[in-house]
């Protein structure tokens, strides 16, 4: 039975992330003072001791959660994965850990997206909102009888649980819909703008120029793609994909299903929190989950 590793995306921030990592291990510091260097300010001070309104701006929560995920991966000895996932911003660790990004690239390519996602949010003001308790099909329904505003689903985190996309005005139009449909909740999220959604096609745009000037290599195991939850191995189809993640929503729920179809019997969540484990076992219960952090 094979060994699935999986990492986090925006929101499994927290105050003191990666402290522990960096303080125990000399690997570890090594890659957070690159990283420093890279990024050109000291993202490591922001994680251990910043404020949690620091902490929360794009342009550091993304390569945060980035950093703390790939450094406890890169510093386990022996891993070696049958396949990769993440969700969202995650999916450019599960690249670096099966090897098609090297880690300067995956962070690179993390802040660029991280700065192009926030000049989007700003030139759109727009939201999101998690739907509790309505099948998939009926908020798909609901989004597309919204006809006058931008409503998308954008994340489908396991059976009961997706989150739309939208403008302020669609949000709330569809948070009453979908309520009137029979929603447990419809909930309006604390985020910054309407990520996985078509409102974000500016940062599509910028970030698919810094992609395809970025090497891709062939990675060690399937790395499974948000865009159709599919495996993929050939760098010019993981870059397609990566370069339309951004507009098109995060397919976890299918994700999940398809590397337990193919044979995947754990599941271990590398970086900040354990919200993927949460949902690994909503989507499939039977299997195993662990964390690494």
């Amino acid at each position: 039975m094979k060994k699935a590793y999986i990492f986090p995306g925006q929101g499994a921030q927290f105050h003191g992330m990666g402290q522990a990592l960096y303080e125990s291990d000399k690997k570890a510091k090594d890659l957070f003072e690159q990283a420093n260097e890279i990024l050109g300010f000291r993202i490591s001070d922001i994680m251990f001791s910043g404020t949690e309104e620091e902490l929360k701006q794009t342009k550091v929560t993304q390569p945060a959660v980035f950093l703390h995920s790939v450094i406890a991966y890169l510093v386990q000895p022996d891993l070696v994965p049958d396949m990769t996932a993440g969700h969202s911003l995650g999916e450019f660790s599960a690249l670096v850990a099966a090897g098609a990004l090297s880690f300067e690239d995956g962070l690179k390519l993390v802040a660029r997206r991280a700065d192009a996602m926030q000049k989007a949010c700003e030139l759109n003001p727009s939201t999101m909102a998690a739907i509790l308790g309505l099948e998939d099909a009926k908020v798909e329904e609901v989004c597309a009888g919204i006809t006058d505003e931008v409503v998308v689903p954008a994340n489908y985190n396991c059976p009961g649980q997706l989150v739309i996309s939208g403008s302020i005005a669609g949000i709330d139009k569809a948070c009453e819909a979908m309520k009137a449909a029979g929603a447990k909740r419809a909930l309006v999220l604390q985020v910054g703008g309407a990520f996985h959604s078509p409102l974000m096609e500016p940062a599509r745009q910028e970030l698919q120029e810094a992609i395809e000037q970025t090497e891709f290599r062939e990675p060690v195991c399937p790395v499974y793609q948000n865009v159709d939850a599919k495996p993929y191995t050939d760098p010019v189809k993981i870059k397609e994909n990566l370069i339309n993640q951004l507009t098109a929503p995060v397919r976890w729920t299918q994700t999940i299903q398809n590397m337990v179809a193919d044979e995947a019997a754990s599941f271990t969540e590398c970086g900040p929190g354990n919200v993927l484990q949460g949902l690994v076992k909503k989507i499939n219960k039977e299997s195993v989950t662990a964390g690494i952090n």
